[in-house]
């Protein structure tokens, strides 16, 4: 690591740093000093030279550097990230997120920018995202494994953003050995398959434990609609809590195969589960032409806009699948909406989903504020890592 290598950052481009947000974008740095390649500690300073912080160097990259310390005498080595890995999995188990699912690194909400790092069971998988988590992916794997006692850690660096960062997309065993098949986890009560390899992000939608089960509850002896299921996690909680009905909607052939698979180990009613193939978009019109109606209806899609660049062109997509969901609900009914695109704030979706309501004639209000599970730690220094925005939305009944 090349450590002498500095960044200087133009005038009034430090407050940001000052107020420890780990980020720092390209047109905040006046010069580069040294010859630092991708992933290297440089030294951060301002424009007169006084210390700021450390940071992974990422030149392909519009966030030209990730802090990984703002304390002026802390050394980036093996010793540093043990001690953030440490840290991470105290911060799980003192909020109860114990073994066997969980996300035990959430990036640079837990000071290791990029680093991604999921258990399932006995064995890890890791997604890594920047520059500098990439140049320690040998010594995080190894850390890991070691703190951990896992038997295998397998790598999901199979995405788009790591193009970003100038990186080529990258998958596979990192260490140990990792099920050819799907892996079989219990937990709270259930029984889930999982596909490391060629499942959704890591696997799973580990980031939806709690709202499963909050919505869950309030599916009893009601009509549920679960839109973009994926393997059935809502519609299992759904059934376990007495729904009457459940109809599940995804693309995915695989992912409805594996969901009727959960349905079936747990032992859960089936009289009246429906499962549908097709764009979600389609089968709502489709339901919609037909009269159809529901009690409870789940949206949950992959992302719209991963930045904010993309959100106006995304806020059409949310708008109309929202649109279209208030039209099937009967009077009474809840929506349970979600957006995991990073572009879309909070506030931005409650404007979409008012303008929904709005236009689909319906008197809606807030029954459920809803965010990603507790093990997905959000730094209050960074807001960027609270993605995930959910409502339960409950349209009036008629008089």
């Amino acid at each position: 690591m090349k450590k002498e290598a500095r960044l200087i950052l133009r005038s009034g481009r430090e407050k940001p740093v000052l107020k420890r947000h780990p980020w720092i974008f390209s047109g905040a740095v006046r010069d580069v000093e040294g010859d630092p390649g991708p992933g290297d500690t440089v030294l951060i300073v301002d424009q007169r030279g006084d210390f700021l912080a450390w940071g992974a160097y990422s030149p392909a990259s519009q966030i030209r550097a990730r802090i990984w310390s703002w304390e002026e005498d802390q050394e980036i080595n093996v010793d540093f990230l043990r001690t953030r890995i440490q840290r991470s999995l105290a911060y799980r188990n003192q909020i109860g997120w114990r073994y066997p699912l969980r996300r035990l690194v959430h990036a640079e909400s837990d000071g290791i920018p990029g680093l991604i790092a999921d258990q399932y069971g006995d064995y890890l998988v890791l997604q890594l995202l920047s520059a500098g988590a990439e140049a320690w992916k040998g010594d995080i794997v190894h850390l890991l494994a070691g703190i951990t006692g896992a038997r295998g850690v397998y790598e999901r660096s199979d995405v788009e953003v790591r193009k970003l960062e100038g990186l080529e997309p990258s998958q596979g065993v990192l260490l140990g050995q990792i099920p050819e098949e799907y892996l079989k986890i219990e937990d709270g009560g259930l029984s889930y398959w999982i596909d490391i390899r060629r499942g959704h992000k890591t696997g799973a939608y580990l980031d939806q434990r709690t709202n499963r089960l909050l919505v869950g509850q309030l599916c009893e002896g009601k009509s549920v609609l679960d839109c973009f299921c994926y393997t059935g996690g809502f519609s299992m909680q759904a059934l376990r809590a007495g729904a009457r009905a459940v109809t599940l909607v995804d693309e995915s052939a695989d992912a409805l195969t594996l969901a009727e698979r959960h349905l079936q180990a747990n032992q859960l009613d089936q009289d009246n589960v429906e499962l549908e193939r097709g764009d979600v978009f389609n089968v709502l019109r489709k339901f919609r032409d037909r009269g159809r109606r529901f009690d409870v209806i789940i949206l949950d899609p992959p992302k719209f806009a991963p930045t904010a660049s993309l959100a106006q062109r995304a806020a059409r997509g949310y708008k109309d699948i929202n649109l279209l969901a208030f039209k099937l609900l009967n009077p009474g009914g809840m929506l349970a909406t979600f957006s995991c695109s990073g572009g879309i704030s909070r506030e931005f979706f409650l404007r979409i989903l008012s303008g929904a309501a709005r236009d689909a004639e319906v008197n809606a209000r807030i029954q459920l504020h809803m965010g990603q599970s507790a093990d997905h730690s959000v730094n209050l220094s960074f807001p960027e890592g609270s993605y995930l925005k959910g409502f339960g939305i409950r349209v009036d009944e008629e008089v």
